[in-house]
């Protein structure tokens, strides 16, 4: 419901009022209603000139893509041994066990995976290797970019979480004599026993 404007009679009649009566705190001044300020319209934008054949001066802004699989696995902290770390990323340490997961479906890697680690880790070794595959480039063009390889970008969110993330220390892309972009270094923990 919209306020109404005073009329010049009811001002007068509340200065009236407001002189005769006696204040309750001295030290404030009264409050007097005040008319409702007409609100101001904002300015409009100003439009450049533009003609047809002309650039715009204006970029526009690129998408914001998650980082590559490859730039977020090197900017996790290191949790094993520098010199070792060092070793593996040159293709100087030989992986002790491998796992080929490219051209299964998700719901059948999975479980391979897992079940790798853990008897992996169980057994002793330190270093295997997950071979996931570059992927194939997407049939769909779309607005939204999709990234290709299901399985490259699956499996270390896989590694990442129970029940393997306890039995990894540190996860990092292979070098190329080891498959490279298709493949995955994963470094275990020491097994307890």
């Amino acid at each position: 419901m919209a306020r109404r404007r005073l009329t010049k009679e009811e001002i007068e009649l509340w200065h009236r009022v407001a002189e005769r009566t006696e204040r309750m705190h001295p030290g404030k001044a009264a409050a007097m209603p005040l008319p409702k300020p007409t609100p101001k319209k904002p300015p409009l934008p100003r439009v450049e000139r533009f003609v047809v054949g002309q650039t715009s001066p204006r970029k526009t802004p690129g998408h914001d893509l998650k980082p590559a699989l490859v730039d977020h696995l090197l900017s996790a902290p290191l949790q094993m041994d520098r010199k070792a770390f060092g070793r593996m990323k040159r293709g100087k340490l030989r992986p002790e066990a491998r796992i080929d997961l490219h051209g299964m479906t998700m719901n059948r890697a999975h479980p391979m995976l897992v079940q790798f680690i853990l008897s992996s880790q169980a057994s002793g070794k330190r270093l295997v290797l997950v071979i996931t595959g570059k992927g194939k480039p997407s049939d769909q063009s779309g607005p939204i970019p999709v990234p290709h390889g299901v399985l490259k970008n699956q499996v270390p969110h896989w590694l990442s979480t129970p029940p393997c993330a306890q039995a990894i220390l540190q996860i990092t892309p292979a070098h190329i004599s080891h498959g490279g972009g298709g493949a995955l270094y994963v470094y275990l923990r020491r097994g307890r026993g």
